[in-house]
């Protein structure tokens, strides 16, 4: 990767961060906020909203279980979407970003989920992700015990519960205007790994 290319890259890093102080700033309900699209196993498009949890030069984090259907999905093709969307900023702004995922470290996922407020780690180990639910006492039921389980002690990471880290291919900037004619700014690799620049039409 060329200095250019790499410029490029920490531009639209710097970019996002801009952005996304400004989406605190401007009130939105919760920045962090973002859709992730995966794919199934027969290629059909799969979305469901998460929360970031930390991004630097390495990626996008988020977390999840490595059993729920976004888990296995990303297991079984491990490339993802983002989007952000800030109607408050500006006139109204959107982010995608683009790219191959990765687990991050075991040291990562044990420090975020500690610092997770407790009935959120137990609920952890209470849920079964995305398997079918009889009715929600059960999961009451499975809550408590996990409770009793870990009364008087800190509660450890599940074992399958985990972070995925999104390595940007592709970043694409949009603003929106009067007249829908919108601004596109787009940054993406190309197979060498050298980024380029360019705009499209709205």
């Amino acid at each position: 990767m060329n200095d250019s290319a790499l410029d490029l890259r920490a531009e639209a890093l710097a970019t996002f961060d801009r952005l996304f102080a400004e989406a605190g700033a401007a009130g939105e309900p919760d920045p962090t906020a973002m859709a992730v699209a995966t794919t199934t196993l027969d290629g059909r498009p799969s979305l469901r909203m998460v929360l970031l949890k930390a991004h630097d030069e390495r990626g996008f984090v988020f977390y999840t279980h490595l059993d729920g259907r976004k888990g296995l999905e990303l297991q079984a093709n491990p490339h993802a979407a983002l989007l952000f969307f800030w109607p408050r900023v500006r006139n109204a702004v959107q982010v995608r970003i683009e790219g191959a995922v990765e687990l991050v470290g075991d040291a990562q996922a044990d420090a975020y989920f500690a610092s997770r407020p407790r009935d959120s780690q137990i609920g952890a180990w209470a849920s079964r992700q995305s398997q079918p639910l009889a009715d929600r006492g059960e999961f009451e039921e499975r809550f408590d015990q996990a409770q009793a389980e870990f009364a008087g002690r800190e509660v450890p990471r599940p074992p399958r519960w985990t972070g995925f880290r999104v390595r940007p291919e592709r970043f694409e900037f949009w603003y929106g205007a009067e007249y829908r004619l919108h601004r596109r700014d787009v940054y993406l690799t190309d197979r060498c790994g050298d980024w380029h620049r360019e705009q499209l039409y709205p």
